[in-house]
This record gives structure tokens, sequence and C-alpha cells, in this order.
């Protein structure tokens, strides 16, 4: 993240950094950066799916520690892609390193895989605790930098873009943030932190203009990318050699290219000197000054120094005041949503899943650490996906014929004829709603154009066409594009784009029109999409009713298919998490038709079944296909939560951290490999018993066959490659062969008696 190589330049100099004692103070926090940090600098699980209620708990923890010290957060998410488009190569290489080192994890070799839910428990533990948090439309760095600049307070994060922003309140790196060791009196607790500002990076060199740092960051290269002819002028000027010969810092010996660079923009008084100064060295001509000629390098290099340019109002302290504007005013995507879904989506309610797919019809599946050979986890969920992206762009009937008309109408030129560029149709279907944007925005509010379509700006959708072709030609191919949304996802080890087309619903339900559509509706939808009947989810309490669906979807869809002591684990993981959520102090119980509940004998279950765990060090591997098994699961479960919450919740969400521990559910999985009876483990339990076999129950009649999903009917359009699948003859997916008789054997066995089954 951020400016390339800062943040080892700067912490590998101490006297940049100055030691605080942190407490009675507002603290502006970057959302992502901590989950981030907080799940891997404390060694949490990777190679069995997650840990999500070790996650959690130490979550909680933080947020302990904070309120011991007076110190009041205030959280800012990232959301969705930027609609510019210009950080997406950066996406697609991070996504492309994380499959990589996602298979090095399954083979027990490092890396680092975020769990696919960790975000999820994230929010929704904020939320339950009722930390401030808002979820901005893109990128939040501008954002963050704003709001900490207005309240003069400090930010914690961990990117080293906070290296260049000018924020009197300073910037807190999370790696010295000591929050685990509290020091102080009992009524003064206080967390030993180092304190980061650009007057002590400036002064180190002669009192450097700080608003030639964002120029430095330019020529350094960020996420944004650096200009074509930056290495051009760098090798140029050969900043080692002229730091020695000039500027602030004359006569002492740069130590690297970052130290060098700041010696000699330290010579300019500002950053219209330094700007000049390339124009000469690159031979531009034109205005004298800070942008130089249209196209230059100078034009480019002040193009990307407006990302750094702090405005005096941030629109998230209206937000974390009770304002009720989104974020990033009348430019930001949210605007493309309906207000009840923008307002949710700013509250951190709505996945950036949901608003990628409707503004930029592109959508980036997460990594998992699961069995490469085989198609992607998230496979087996796309009948889900596909189910959003038809509720998204499945316009009413005003509104779709309304829009095919505007497009149609913005797609001829001035004489009627249509404007015809040499862009394929394959790149348009990607850019169907792909937002854009002004001169310094990160997706952010009131700087840039806002969002608009391709083809409002005279782009024409990727065909070329005679004027005499006609309207209806056009018609076509803009309703083609509208119903396609651009998926990466992992082929082998390689990241692959998919063009994914958008089901429609039997019983239709359109964005516009969620929010007058009953709640009974909604759920009708809800269990349409996955095939289950709500009769079958009566024996399941009721926040558990969601999980309990998606787990009988995913027995149905995942490939291979899942084995019945692979469902008992799972259960059983649930069990655990429901009796460890009822057993802390302070949460929301939730009531179970069982006479005289004997809670001692229940914390007995529950230390037998944590027993099971796989322990950190153990010498046996990890089953590769186990994991992609629990993988699937997983994505299916985050692709249900999307829809759910597009659905204004019909189902209560359960909580997320109860619901999965990695390296308890594959210890379980072990132990009932051992010929041993799930049951053996709930001896004493009434509770626990009665919910285990409840859950199991409901799971295997959601699995029923006699339950079709809703895309069993149009499966055979969902791609090209997969074979022939039960007596409807649908297909499914983008890639992998013929399933036949084999696996609908093996979907039949799972409703079998349990005595039938062995784990392979």
């Amino acid at each position: 993240m951020g400016v390339h190589g800062l943040t080892t330049y700067v912490e590998g100099n101490r006297h940049f950094l100055q030691d605080v004692k942190f407490r009675d103070s507002a603290l502006v926090i970057d959302g992502c950066s901590l989950y981030f940090r907080l799940y891997f600098n404390h060694g949490l699980d990777q190679q069995h799916g997650g840990d999500y209620d070790a996650f959690a708990c130490l979550l909680t923890q933080f947020l302990s520690a904070l309120a011991t010290c007076n110190i009041q957060p205030y959280v800012v998410l990232d959301g969705g892609m930027d609609p510019s488009d210009k950080k997406l190569s950066t996406l697609r290489q991070r996504l492309q390193s994380k499959i990589k080192e996602a298979d090095s994890i399954s083979h027990g070799r490092n890396g680092s895989v975020l769990p696919i839910l960790t975000r999820d428990v994230f929010t929704q533990v904020l939320i339950q605790r009722g930390v401030p948090l808002v979820q901005c439309p893109a990128e939040a760095d501008w954002e963050i930098a704003c709001l900490a600049h207005q309240w003069n307070c400090p930010v914690l994060t961990n990117d080293s873009d906070f290296y260049i922003f000018d924020l009197p309140g300073g910037y807190l790196p999370i790696r010295f943030f000591q929050w685990t060791n509290l020091n102080g009196k009992a009524s003064h607790r206080y967390i030993s932190a180092r304190c980061y500002t650009t007057s002590s990076l400036c002064h180190r060199f002669g009192g450097m203009n700080q608003e030639l740092l964002p120029l430095f960051a330019v020529l350094t290269g960020n996420d944004y990318g650096t200009p074509k002819d930056a290495e051009t002028l760098l090798a140029q000027l050969d900043v080692c050699a002229l730091a020695r010969g000039g500027g602030r810092g004359k006569g002492r010996a740069p130590s690297s290219r970052i130290e060098g660079l700041l010696f000699w923009l330290s010579s300019f008084p500002s950053p219209v000197e330094a700007l000049e100064e390339v124009n000469r060295l690159m031979g531009e001509t034109g205005n004298r000054g800070n942008r130089g000629q249209k196209g230059g390098l100078s034009s480019q290099l002040w193009a990307g120094m407006q990302e750094y340019h702090i405005t005096p109002q941030s629109s998230l302290a209206c937000w974390f005041s009770g304002g009720k504007a989104v974020p990033g005013g009348q430019t930001s995507t949210f605007t493309q949503l309906p207000e009840y879904l923008s307002q949710a989506a700013a509250q951190g309610r709505l996945a950036p899943l949901v608003v990628d797919a409707l503004v930029m019809r592109r959508v980036l599946l997460i990594p998992q650490v699961e069995n490469s050979k085989l198609p992607s986890s998230h496979c087996g969920a796309r009948a889900i996906r596909q189910a959003i992206y038809g509720i998204l762009l499945q316009r009413g009937p005003d509104n779709g014929t309304q829009g095919r008309a505007e497009s149609i109408q913005q797609l001829k030129g001035p004489k009627g004829a249509v404007q015809a560029q040499d862009v394929r149709i394959q790149e348009s279907i990607s850019q169907g709603m792909r937002g854009w944007r002004g001169r310094g925005g990160r997706g952010r509010g009131g700087r840039g154009q806002g969002s608009v379509l391709p083809t409002q700006l005279g782009v024409n959708v990727g065909f070329s066409i005679e004027e005499a072709a006609g309207v209806a030609t056009v018609q076509a191919q803009v309703s083609s594009v509208a119903m396609c949304v651009e998926e990466y996802d992992r082929l082998d080890l390689n990241l692959k784009k998919n063009q994914v087309e958008a089901h429609p619903l039997k019983k239709p339900l359109c964005m516009d029109t969620l929010r007058q559509a009953p709640a009974a509706a909604r759920l009708g939808v809800l269990l349409e999409v996955l095939g289950v009947k709500e009769s079958a989810l009566a024996p399941a309490p009721l926040h558990l009713r969601l999980v309990v669906a998606v787990t009988g979807f995913w027995l149905r869809e995942a490939v291979p298919a899942p084995s019945q002591l692979q469902l008992q684990a799972l259960v059983l993981g649930m069990v655990y998490g429901e009796m460890s959520w009822n057993n802390q102090s302070g949460a929301t119980h939730h009531q179970h038709d069982v006479p005289q509940l004997n809670w001692a004998a229940e914390r007995t279950v529950l230390t037998g079944l944590d027993r099971q765990r796989v322990r950190a060090g153990e010498r046996r591997g990890l089953d590769v296909g186990v994991a992609h098994s629990f993988s699937q699961w997983q994505a299916c479960l985050w692709s249900v939560l999307c829809l759910n919450q597009l659905l204004l919740l019909p189902l209560p969400e359960p909580h997320l951290s109860c619901l999965f521990s990695g390296t308890l559910v594959h210890g379980l999985l072990k132990y009932l490999k051992g010929g041993r009876a799930a049951e053996s483990l709930l001896a004493g339990g009434s509770l626990s018993g009665h919910l285990y076999s409840s859950l199991l129950d409901a799971v295997r009649s959601c699995s029923s066959k006699a339950h079709p999903s809703s895309s069993a009917a149009g499966r055979g359009r969902r791609g090209r490659g997969r074979g022939r699948r039960g007596r409807g003859g649908g297909r499914r997916g983008a890639a992998g062969g013929g399933r036949g008789t084999e696996e609908i054997n093996n979907r039949f066995a799972l409703l079998l008696s349990e005595d039938e089954f062995d784990d392979d």
C-alpha cells in the first residue's frame, strides 16, 4: 500500500518518529489496515480457513484497550473499486499474488491470505459494540486524511500514503501502537506509540517545503502507478549525485534513492519551480508553471499530486455528527444506489461487492486456501451472485425502458450516426457502468466529475454499425451489455476474467422496488435462490436459519460433493460457536426450547470440543481436499450474506464469529474420521445435543433434491465447459468437466443414514 519503499525508509530513521503516550483523544482509524494487521500480526490461522472467534476476541480486546485510555475511535473503511480504474492494475497484481500465496499456504509454505469473512466479522463486531463506523464509496485514504485534518487528531493506519498527507495530529503506525501493554496509573492509562508528522521529515532536509512531498510520492511511485516518463527523468537527475552537490542537505551523502530524491526536491522553494525544472529537463514546451505541456510529464505529475491535496471540510465529519448525507456527496458512486441502500452501504451494512457489481459491472473474488487443481471455490456460489446481479441490473418497467432509450440516444453521434471506436465488446461489457473521475479523485466527493456512463462520454460500446442499421440493433447490444458482470477469479494458479450473466428471478424483484416489497416476498426470493422451502428451516433457531439454508445449498452445489463427516464437523463447529456466544457475559442470549439447562455440563462440552482443535506446530499437514470443501462453504456464505443484505435482511444475520473456526472444524473432522460418533462429544449437554440434532436435521432437509434452486432452469446459460448434471441436463460454471452419475449418487448419499458414510 502507499508509496513504494517509504515505510522502510521512515522506520529505519528513528528521528522521524516521536514517542508519545496516547490517551484522551479522538482517533481516526483506517479500518482495512486495522483488520489486516490485527489478523496477521497475532498469528491467527490462515491455512484452515480462519479462526473468526479468535479474531473477534482480539478486536474486542483492542476496543476495550482504547476505552480504558479514553480514546474514542472513528473507523473508516474502504468501499468498492475506484471508478477511475487507476488502481485496477495494482488490484489485479495483488489478486494474482494472493492466488500464489494461497497455494503456497495449502502446501505448508509461507504466505499471507486473509480469510474471506474477516472484514464481515470486523464490521459486525464494530456495529454490535456501537463503534462509529463509515464505509466510503471507494478508497478511503483521502477521506481519512481530510477528517483527521479537520479534527486535528491522529490517524492509526499502516499505509505509507500518510507519510505524505500533512496532518497536524500526526500519523500513528499500527506497528508501534502498543495497545496490548497499557501503561500508567489506573485513572490515567495510556498506550505507548510513535507519531510521525511531515514537519519531522522536512526538518531533516533543511526545512523543505511540505508541499513538495506529494511530488516526491508521485515520482517514487504509489498504488496508482508512476508516470511512464518518471524513470527517464530520474535517470537524468542521477539524484544521488545531485544530492551531493546541491539541495538543502548539501554535504550529506544520501543512503538511498528515496533520500536522494528528497535531497534534490529540497533545493526548490515550491512545487512550481520543481515542475518547471521537470519541463526543462524533459524538453517540454508550453505554459511555464506547475502544469506544463498538456499530456507531458509535469502535467501528469501535477495531476497525481492532487491525490494528496486536503480540503478543509470533510464529508465524514458531518456523517459522524449524525448527518444523513452519505460520504462523497453528489459525485459519490453511492448515488447510483437508492437512498436506503446508499445509507446501508455507508453504515457498512451493504457489502462492496454489491456496489461494484452495480457501478463497475465488475467483481473481484477473494482467493482462499484451497486445491488449486480444482475449479475455484467461488464456482459453487455463482448462482447466488447471478441472482444479485439480476436484482441490481434488472430495472423496473418504467426505468428499464427509459434507461435503454437514453443509452441508445447517448450512443448516437451529432447527426444520429453511431460513434465507433476501436473498443472490443468484451471490454465494453466490463465498462458498462464504470465510473469516471475528474482530477484528484479517489472516488472522492466534491472533487471530480462523479460517476457517469462511458456512453455519456461519447464512448461506443465496442461495435461498429452503419447508421442505417437503426436503433433496434443498438438496443440489442445495450441490453446484452446491461445484463453481464465481469468477475475476476482463479483458474488454476492464474487470475482469469469471466463474463457472468445476471439471472432474472422467477418472482421478479428489482432494486427499484425492493423497499416496497413485503418481507415475505423478499424472503421468498432468498429461499428461491437457495432452493429451500421455508418449512425446512423450522427446526433451526431464527438467527441460524440463513446459515442452515446456505449449508443445504453447499451440499447440493459443491464439487466434489461434501461428505457426511464434513457436514457433521461443520455443524459441531456451529454448536460450539453458539454455546460460546451464550456463555459470554453481556451477550444477547438466544432462547432454546430445552428444559432444565445445566450450564456446568454445557461448559464441559465446550471444553471437550475446544480440545479437538488443530494446534499450531502439529506435524500432520493440511488435507487440501477438506480445505477446498470448507472454502466452498465459506464462498457460499460470503455470497449469500451479500444477497441477504441487498434484500434488506429477510433473515437475520448470524453472529459470524460463531459460525466457523477453521482449526476447530478441521480438528473435529479428524476426530470423527477416527471412528468416533459426533454425539460422544456432546454427552451431558442437553442444549448442545438438542441444537446439534436440530441443525443437522434442518440442513439435511434443505439439501434435498426436492428443493431445486431458482438457477436450475438457467444453468445451461451460465457458461461453457460443464458437463451435464442430473436429469435436467443443465450446465453450471465456466470451467470444469462433466460430473455424471457418480456425483449424483454422492449427493443423494448425503440423505442416507450416517452409518453408511466414510470420509475420503
